[in-house]
């Protein structure tokens, strides 16, 4: 294989890597959204959901966020994990009576490989061991269980879409948000030292090498399975395998030349893949499979059957990178599902001028937690609000929602409130341009994730 084409493959295989560490990296210093920064192994904690405006990593943005990375370079840590004692759970099994929140694991790579909630562990209160790679050490008494991480940083996202956030609403966040931050945090297990930073690039490196300078350096200090390191393998050729000083500073002009060309050709493709996958072929668009790349490491809270596992180990790398770029940090479909559309029932593009109307007839999408509707820009990458309201989604949380006597609801879709009031109780506004709309479906039942469930199509009604 030419080395521009096995560079190309090189950065499909490696942007996960990068584009992960790069905003674990940057968060520590700016934080990110409604995220304040936060230094290795202390949480961040959103005091409400998402501003309009701001820039989202994923979708589900009317939940309250809490983020935490952690770093296991010098020992396990004890993760402090509230209960949801005194929640309205009136079915006892965390369906939609009850508040809906998770922590997900993810660790250098983008895996998904362990959840803490509801649907994967229950509510109860207590200490999670989170345990570096290759860890042999005693566990302490009392910990609900051992978290075991691929590698020695790892993110965990917690969701907590206890309800939505409606336009009369003035306070900071609900009660129970303020009550899961308190108890929401980590301890060290063990005395050592831990990262204040992650390891460095060479800054010497010219920066049309910079990406391939990060993955080798970020490769070698977070190896990945035993499987993916042999496939890493082939890369040798391209310097990335060297240990110790780079071989970019002074790499040669062919080389150069192969490694310039193999990233412009792995970007255009993750860029062209990312919007196929972003844009579909009109109506609703999801794909619950998408963060199915894991092929090994299932730990808590995961499900380890093929029906959850892309079968072929390349194409796996391939949608790693789709999904990195698309929603970093997204869930496994089991846990959530986001569904989009750009268009009308007519297949025209979704925009302001118009006025819409989402039926749900009969009963809400069928989903075991939660489900809410959101609007976002063109890009798709901004949350869309009003001057003068602070209502963003609306959805199963959202007080005041007018339901029909059959159980049926509309979503009334336009810039301006509707003067009616049943219409302006299930109003979501929308901005003056094109815009996309996303459905989030929390642990969804089997007739979303069979696709026997069809989300009901968009009305332009003016």
């Amino acid at each position: 294989m030419e080395r521009a084409a096995l560079a190309a493959e090189a950065y499909v295989y490696g942007y996960p890597l990068v584009r992960d560490l790069s905003v674990v990296e940057d968060f520590m210093h700016t934080g990110f959204g409604p995220l304040p920064p936060a230094p290795f192994n202390h949480f961040a904690h959103a005091g409400r959901a998402a501003p309009p405006g701001a820039p989202l990593m994923s979708v589900d943005d009317d939940t309250v966020r809490s983020l935490a990375h952690l770093d296991l370079s010098g020992g396990p840590v004890l993760l402090h994990v509230p209960g949801a004692e005194g929640e309205d759970d009136t079915d006892g099994a965390g369906g939609a009576g009850g508040a809906d929140c998770v922590l997900q694991f993810v660790d250098a790579w983008t895996n998904n490989f362990a959840y803490v909630g509801r649907r994967a562990t229950g509510t109860r209160a207590g200490e999670w061991l989170v345990a570096p790679p290759g860890w042999a050490g005693d566990v302490p008494d009392g910990v609900l269980g051992v978290i075991d991480a691929p590698t020695s940083v790892v993110s965990v996202i917690g969701r907590d879409a206890s309800r939505a956030v409606d336009d009369s609403d003035d306070s900071e966040e609900p009660e129970r948000g303020r009550a899961l931050r308190a108890q929401l945090g980590v301890t060290y297990v063990e005395p050592g030292t831990h990262r204040t930073g992650l390891p460095a690039p060479d800054p010497d490196v010219p920066e049309p090498l910079r990406f391939f300078e990060q993955l080798r350096v970020w490769m070698a200090d977070f190896p990945p399975s035993a499987r993916d390191q042999a496939y890493q393998d082939r890369f040798q050729p391209l310097g990335l395998l060297e240990e110790g000083p780079s071989p970019y500073t002074r790499a040669d002009p062919a080389l150069v030349r192969a490694l310039t060309e193999g990233l412009a050709r792995g970007r255009a493709w993750v860029e062209e893949e990312a919007g196929r996958a972003a844009a579909g072929r009109g109506g609703w668009v999801m794909d619950p499979h998408l963060y199915d790349y894991n092929l090994d490491h299932y730990g808590v809270g995961t499900i380890d059957s093929p029906e959850w596992r892309i079968a072929d180990r390349e194409a796996s790398y391939r949608t790693r990178a789709v999904a990195a770029r698309c929603s970093l940090w997204g869930v496994h479909g089991y846990e959530a599902v986001y569904a989009h559309t750009f268009r009308d029932a007519g297949g025209e593009r979704l925009n302001g001028a118009g006025s819409y109307v989402l039926r749900f007839d009969g009963r809400p999408p069928p989903v075991e937690a939660s489900w809410s509707l959101a609007v976002y820009d063109a890009t798709g990458q901004r949350l869309v609000g009003t001057p003068g309201t602070r209502r963003r989604p609306v959805g199963d949380r959202t007080p005041g929602l007018v339901h029909g006597e059959d159980g049926s609801l509309t979503v009334h879709l336009r810039r301006e409130r509707p003067e009616d009031p049943v219409a302006a109780a299930n109003w979501l506004p929308v901005p003056d341009g094109d815009f996309r709309l996303v459905l989030r479906l929390c642990a969804p039942g089997p007739e979303i994730l069979d696709g026997t469930y069809e989300i009901p199509a968009v009305e332009r009604i003016r």
